[in-house]
């Protein structure tokens, strides 16, 4: 049968962890596998990751903590949303850790059967889920006379992975003068962390004790403005099978709107993968796919189900797979690259991985 493939290399992925770890100097990492581990499969991934020693992991919704729960994930796990009253009780049973981001939220945990553990988010500069830098004072003080179940703090960058850190720097020192205030009035918090892919490579000063870390676990850069220095390796390898090949004249017209045509006598192969599977729509206009070693451009508009290729006089079969991107022994095609030349980021690319796509693990 033919469908196009996600190949998950383990091996990959448990290599990108030690290389973070080395960096971080052993600083605790939270392994965000929210958006079903950004498309490379939470259960499989968590499972790779507590075996490597993660003992922290952060999803965005509730469902997602429990369907790591129902998979026997033990460690402990953040919900970055925000809390509802059904959360409470459940999330106190399942040892779940949820996220007190609005004022409204601290009546939520004072009126609980059980209060169950959270963390305090704080908005810095990023402008969406958070307590305002105005409001968290207050905030502060009433967990404390309360004695909620505050287990953390953290906050959330919204440049961090840019060339200029000036505004992640302001961030920082807002962050640094509510420690100070927590200090001040003896509130301890077990957890503190404000740090993310971005800043495990530019801005190490804000660790702290743990250190939030996607984008880089999964061997993708956050943005094509950090520096890559970390081998980091992909960690997913997407391929799509040749269903279709055939001889055209110069001058064919290939896919919707005609505005590819052949510039001479060529074969155009019909690859089996379209957007609906998650291929990155934009990238045919400078787009290429790599089989056996070599570069082979993409003929017109990416269509829902398939696309096409110029093979020229290149030898290939119906059934050969061709890599969209990712990393084997003999051929490589970054998702960053690709992300930059569509004006995109590795984050939409990845999470966008669904449709056919048949997940294949690795080690």
């Amino acid at each position: 049968m033919f469908y196009p493939k996600a190949i998950i290399n383990l091996d990959n992925l448990a290599h990108n962890y030690r290389l973070i770890k080395d960096q971080l100097n052993n600083i605790p990492i939270m392994a965000v596998v929210k958006a079903n581990a950004y498309g490379h499969g939470v259960i499989e991934i968590s499972k790779v990751l507590r075996n490597e020693g993660v003992k922290f992991f952060a999803v965005f919704t509730f469902n997602e903590a429990l369907e790591l729960r129902d998979a026997g994930i033990t460690e402990d796990i953040l919900v970055f949303c925000r809390p509802t009253k059904q959360m409470l009780d459940i999330a106190f049973e399942k040892d779940i850790t949820l996220n007190l981001c609005d004022p409204d939220d601290v009546r939520l945990f004072c009126e609980a059967n059980h209060s169950p553990k959270f963390h305090l988010k704080v908005d810095t500069g990023m402008t969406r889920l958070g307590i305002s830098f105005n409001e968290v004072y207050k905030i502060i003080e009433t967990i404390k006379n309360e004695k909620l179940n505050c287990h953390g703090i953290y906050s959330h960058y919204a440049t961090a992975d840019e060339g200029d850190l000036s505004y992640a720097e302001y961030q920082l020192d807002q962050f640094n003068e509510l420690l100070e205030f927590l200090e001040k009035i003896n509130l301890t918090v077990k957890f503190i962390h404000f740090s993310n892919s971005g800043t495990v490579i530019n801005m190490p000063h804000s660790s702290y004790n743990l250190v939030r870390v996607g984008m880089l676990l999964y061997g993708s850069f956050p943005s094509d403005e950090v520096p890559r220095d970390l081998s980091i390796k992909p960690v997913m390898e997407f391929k799509g099978p040749v269903v279709s090949l055939r001889k055209v004249k110069a001058g064919t017209k290939v896919s919707y709107g005609g505005v590819w045509e052949a510039n001479e006598d060529t074969v155009i192969g019909v690859v089996q993968t379209g957007f609906a599977d998650g291929f990155p729509r934009g990238w045919y206009m400078n787009g290429f796919i790599s089989l056996r070693g070599n570069k082979h451009p993409i003929a017109g508009r990416v269509c829902m189900d398939q696309f096409m290729v110029d093979f020229g006089d290149a030898e290939v079969e119906v059934g050969d797979e061709v890599l969209i991107f990712g990393q084997n022994e003999v051929d490589k095609i970054l998702v960053d690259d690709i992300a930059k030349d569509i004006g995109s980021t590795s984050y939409v690319i990845l999470t966008g991985i669904r449709g056919r796509t048949e997940r294949k693990y690795i080690n």
